[in-house]
């Protein structure tokens, strides 16, 4: 993958683009490190971090002086309205994706923002609907599942569609996290429904169904899932509140080409950090991943005598591997807070070509329908339920 891009280049404007953020949380601080580095690494058009945004005065504040923004505002109607903003980063709650980046689109405004897209499949055809209407007019819109940005999962993708492994038969995902294993962690706005859409599925299965389809370039046709809150109450600022989310998701993916796929998420597995363990077996070999280890790819290539083959390890640093020839010399290791960074810059060079990036909003319904699929086919006793078409393909390019 090129990084030989014009550098510094103001576009139409006439000025560097300028970027308001939304959202200065953990999302919020991600994207905004990214921001504050992508242009001291890639050659990415001109632009300005403006505005930060949020709810509460004095802590929005003190997070963009910290976070690198010029200033900081509470309302973010008044910043998409204002003529110096171009790009619009929504890192705020699921609920509040569907408002904001409908009204930013229909301002003029480029438009990135946090997975999953939306809290329903309403919402997020909404989204895909003004994103469509945008990309019209020249405004970009794209969903932020920065995972096909870890160079390890960008050279796997790429050896697939070289064919390396073959005809892929089956994928094995599972994303653990143990954040929740204590029965005493606080309720927060990830565990209601109303607010969060979903627990581990939208919050981290998502990030799994969207790496099956991108790796293997299929779309998922039909589920059957299971969903399990392990615990039903958490401590609230009044008491005990209901937890109205699931804890985990066991689901099995069909997809158009006829593989087969199975994903696991958890948010109380205990011991597990923030473990996404990938597994890719095809006719010619076989591929594992996993994120504690973003540096490494393992792969398996069955063409070799049997007595020869077996898994290597593959680090991912060399300046042949995608991203990586902005960084370090070889062997010398990046981590997480690195893919938001090439988030940006392939964002921001989507805008100064005027190409539509991915993944898009097409492809962050898709992967809506299939979450929305998972909960109807878990309230159904895991009946096998069809998703719904009427969508792009998930985009093959990064």
């Amino acid at each position: 993958m090129s990084t030989s891009l014009p550098a510094g280049r103001p576009l139409v404007t006439g000025r560097p683009l300028g970027v308001a953020a939304i959202g200065y949380a953990f999302m919020g601080k991600a994207h905004s490190n990214a921001w504050r580095n992508v242009a001291s690494f890639f050659e990415v058009p001109a632009f300005e971090q403006k505005v930060l945004v949020g709810r509460d005065a004095v802590q929005v504040a003190f997070a963009a002086g910290k976070y690198g923004w010029s200033e900081s505002a509470t309302d973010w109607r008044s910043v998409i309205e204002r003529d110096d903003i171009d790009i619009v980063d929504i890192c705020a709650p699921g609920w509040m994706h569907a408002e904001i980046a409908i009204a930013a689109l229909e301002a003029g405004k480029h438009v990135l923002v946090e997975k999953p897209l939306a809290n329903t499949v309403d919402e997020a055809e909404l989204m895909a609907s003004a994103a469509a209407s945008a990309q019209a007019r020249g405004v970009q819109s794209m969903v932020g599942f920065n995972y096909r940005r870890v160079p390890a999962l960008a050279l796997a993708r790429e050896l697939i569609a070289e064919g390396r492994l073959g005809t892929v038969r089956h994928v094995r995902a599972a994303y653990l996290q143990d954040w929740l294993s204590d029965v005493e962690s606080p309720m927060s706005w990830r565990l209601r429904k109303e607010t969060a859409g979903s627990g581990a599925l939208g919050d981290i299965a998502s990030h799994a169904i969207d790496q099956v389809q991108f790796l293997t370039g299929q779309a998922v046709t039909e589920v059957t899932g299971r969903l399990r809150t392990f615990v039903p109450e958490r401590p609230g600022p009044d008491g005990m509140e209901k937890v109205t989310v699931d804890d985990a998701a066991w689901v099995t993916l069909g997809l158009a080409g006829g593989l087969s796929a199975s994903v696991e998420a958890s948010r109380v597995a205990t011991g597990q950090k923030n473990s996404l363990k990938i597994e890719i077996y095809g006719s010619l070999g076989s591929l594992t991943f996993d994120l504690e280890n973003l540096n490494e790819l393992g792969f398996l290539d069955a063409t070799l005598p049997v007595r020869e083959q077996g898994f290597r390890r593959i680090l991912v640093n060399e300046l042949e591997h995608p991203y990586l020839e902005a960084w370090w010399p070889q062997g010398h290791i990046i981590g997480w807070e690195h893919t938001f960074t090439h988030q940006i810059r392939d964002f921001l060079c989507a805008i100064r070509d005027g190409e539509a990036p991915s993944p898009s909003f097409d492809d962050g319904l898709q992967v809506q329908r299939v979450l929305a699929a998972v909960e109807e086919s878990a309230a159904r006793r895991s009946m096998v339920t069809g998703v719904p078409s009427g969508c792009a393909s998930p985009s093959l390019s990064i």
